[in-house]
């Protein structure tokens, strides 16, 4: 997957996100055992795509954990059982078979990819290797929501909402279990560390997500 401008991924995402690992590796922890776990069950095959430093497969409970990502430090990242596969996202998934994963996750993730055809190359394959019933659960930031500040990030290129994923997988072969709009705030990459008990507030508060959620949630099913 070209990068815009042929950026330095490991440099770019040092910068970006080095400062906060150990609140965002926390703030995951919540994320996951608060409202992720719900679609995970314990003898699943996770694999998470654009897997960055791995808080999200690192914290989750499953009998087989994947992750891809084009970063090669994100290895370094991973626990010692989830298995790294460094390639591009958007292109065949090599030494990943046919229906072999239950959970296909990912986060901040699509709206990287260069051009809309990548992004079908990637819900088609997440339908090959999705077993029948298994889910796509896709996070992400909502320019509908965001305006101009969805461009603040250097390698944001395709600007996506809630109802243009869902599309987008229904003509995949998908089915749309849960559609969010508005989920998480906008971003944990810098800013103000709010305490980890408001992190959990948040989850069990869902009206409050319409006045502060900026991400999309969306939950396909093959």
């Amino acid at each position: 997957m070209p990068t815009p401008a042929h950026i330095d991924l490991q440099r770019l995402y040092t910068n970006r996100f080095d400062a906060n690992a150990d609140y965002r590796r926390a703030v995951w922890g919540i994320l996951v055992s608060r409202f992720f776990s719900r679609f995970i069950a314990p003898d699943a095959a996770v694999l998470d795509l654009g897997c960055g430093y791995g808080e999200f497969i690192n914290a989750v409970q499953a009998k087989v954990r994947l992750a891809i990502d084009m970063n090669p430090v994100v290895g370094k990242k991973l626990a010692a059982n989830v298995q790294f596969f460094l390639q591009d996202n958007s292109e065949s998934w090599i030494g990943i078979g046919e229906q072999s994963l239950d959970v296909v996750f990912t986060s901040n993730f699509l709206e990287h990819l260069p051009e809309k055809v990548c992004l079908a190359r990637v819900l088609s394959e997440a339908h090959r290797c999705l077993k029948p019933g298994g889910r796509f659960i896709a996070l992400g930031p909502n320019i509908k929501h965001l305006g101009g500040l969805y461009w603040d990030f250097w390698d944001h290129q395709i600007p996506l909402t809630e109802n243009s994923i869902s599309e987008a997988l229904r003509a995949s072969g998908f089915s749309i279990d849960l559609c969010l709009g508005r989920f998480l705030p906008y971003t944990m990459s810098a800013g103000r560390r709010y305490p980890l008990i408001f992190v959990k507030l948040y989850l069990a508060l869902p009206f409050l997500w319409r006045f502060f959620g900026r991400q999309f949630l969306i939950v396909g099913r093959k």
